[in-house]
Order: C-alpha cells, then structure tokens, then sequence
C-alpha cells in the first residue's frame, strides 16, 4: 500500500506563505486595491498567523520530503528558511531575515518539486551495496523487474535480508533504491 503523499504540502506551503506575507501587506496593498482586495487590510493580524501556520506547514511538508527523497540540503535550505522567518518575525525583529527566510523556504521547495517533476532518463540499475557486517562495498546490477531479497556478501560471507518496511536488499543497503520503487 502506498503511504500519502504529503510532502507536496511543502511546496504548496512555501509559495502560499509567500505570497500571503503579512509584512509584504503594505506594499502589495497597491496592487490589491487594483483588484479590490483593500478591505483585508483590517485582517493583517490574521494574515500573520496564517503566513506563520503555512511556514509551518512548508517546513513539515519539506522534512517529509527528506524522508522520501532524502535530498539533505533541501531539508537544510527549508530549516534554515523557517527558522530565518521566525527569527526576523520574533527575535530581531528584520524584514529582511523574513524576506530571506521566505525566499529559502521558495528556493528549497521550487528546487524539489522541480526535481520531481522533470523527465527523467529511465531508472538507476547501478547501486553500490554495502555490507553492515565487514563494511565491504561492491557495486551491483539491480534486476530491473523485481525485488532481490537476498544478498551473500563476498566479504564475509554474510546473507543478507531487507530491513523492515524494505522490499530488498538494494532498498535496505544500497546507494540506490531498486528500480521498482523508483517507478513510485
């Protein structure tokens, strides 16, 4: 069974968030009356603890990301947006360091669903297998049209198995997840 997907979330939290700034308020205040949105400016209170609710959300979305894709500097580029946010939000008080935060928190998001939205080449048949055991590292084949359960490590002799929630042993021990779970 497939698990949610909710590390979209992120992303859509992150531009969401951005463009509902409450210290960028004033100054699309003009181009909201363009539009006849002048009347939410007696709602900006609300709007700050939304933008802080959806930065939130940007930040849990982008550490569920990082469990799925394990893209670590994603997850460090969304950390330190968040953090930049609510630090120039409650701490030093900086337009600036929430404007950066924000852009971070952009940057990191646009950068992953990017990445998953791209066509991509086919799958990675290669992975480099390490044993927990001996440590020894050896670069295999994956079988494109199945799971391999098993692996006998030439090192030391150890067979190895899936770790739990794993299908094989590529996904448990190897530098690539194997091609059936690359198509999810």
């Amino acid at each position: 069974m497939e698990t949610p997907r909710f590390d979209r979330f992120g992303s859509i939290g992150a531009v969401i968030a951005a463009a509902a700034c409450p210290i960028c308020f004033p100054k699309l205040a003009l181009i909201g009356a363009a539009f006849g949105l002048g009347a939410f400016s007696a709602y900006e209170y609300q709007f700050l603890i939304a933008v802080q609710v959806l930065v939130g959300l940007a930040a849990a979305g982008n550490v569920l990301s990082y469990l799925r894709h394990r893209n670590a500097w994603l997850l460090a580029a969304a950390l330190l947006g968040t953090a930049a946010v609510f630090t120039g939000l409650y701490v030093a008080g900086s337009e600036l360091l929430v404007y950066a935060g924000l852009a971070g928190l952009v940057a990191a998001s646009s950068a992953g669903l990017w990445k998953r939205l791209r066509p991509t080449r086919g799958p990675v048949l290669d992975s480099e297998i390490a044993c927990p055991q001996c440590g020894l590292r050896r670069k295999e084949r994956m079988p494109t049209d199945a799971c391999q359960f098993f692996y006998e490590c030439s090192g030391c002799g150890a067979l190895l198995r899936p770790k739990p929630g794993d299908c094989c042993v590529f996904c448990s021990y190897g530098s690539a997840k194997c091609p059936p779970m690359q198509a999810v």
